[in-house]
C-alpha cells in the first residue's frame, strides 16, 4: 500500500488504460492492465470518469477499501460498488486507485478530494456496478480486462 503521508506513486502502468462502452441509458466501464489489480485500478478510474474528468480530482485523501468475493468477476463488482458507496456517503470524488488482491479477498485505496460542484461539475451519479457484460479476463498477450455495465 501506498504510504498516505507521501501520497501516491500516480506513474500509470505501461499499457494501462481505461474506456467505457455504451449500454442503452448506462455506461460499461472497463479496465485494461498488465495485472489483474491494474485492470481493477483502471475499471475504477473509468468509473469515475462517468462523473468528472479523474484529471481534475485533487489527490488530497486518502480512503481505504477492502471487499471480497468468491471469484474475480464478482469481486469487480463489489470492488465497484465499495466505491460507489464511498463516494456517496462521503461525498468524494476519486481520480487514482491502488489495488492488491490475494486470493478472493482485495485491500484498495482510492485518492481523491470531497466533491466541488461548482469545480468538477459532476456529469451523472452512478447508482451501481451490474452483472451485466461482466467480465474478467487475460487476453493472449497477457493484458487483463475488467469491465462490466455500471448503472447511473
Amino acid at each position: 500500500m501506498t504510504d498516505a503521508a507521501a501520497g501516491p506513486d500516480t506513474r500509470p502502468a505501461p499499457l494501462a488504460r481505461w474506456e467505457h462502452f455504451p449500454h442503452g441509458a448506462d455506461v460499461g466501464v472497463c479496465g485494461v492492465a498488465p495485472t489483474v489489480a491494474g485492470a481493477f485500478e483502471q475499471a475504477a478510474v473509468a468509473l469515475t470518469a462517468i462523473v468528472v474528468d479523474p484529471n481534475l480530482v485533487r489527490l488530497e485523501q486518502c480512503t481505504k477499501v477492502e471487499c471480497s468475493a468468491p471469484d474475480l468477476e464478482l469481486l469487480l463488482v463489489e470492488w465497484l460498488n465499495a466505491v460507489i458507496w464511498e463516494m456517496t456517503t462521503h461525498r468524494m470524488i476519486f481520480g487514482f486507485y491502488r489495488v492488491a488482491i490475494d486470493g478472493s479477498e482485495l485491500r484498495g485505496e482510492a485518492w481523491g478530494e470531497a466533491i466541488d460542484v461548482s469545480r468538477h461539475q459532476p456529469a451523472v451519479e452512478p447508482k451501481g456496478a451490474t452483472l451485466t457484460a461482466l467480465r474478467v479476463a487475460c487476453d493472449p498477450d497477457g493484458l487483463w480486462s475488467a469491465g462490466c455495465v455500471v448503472d447511473v
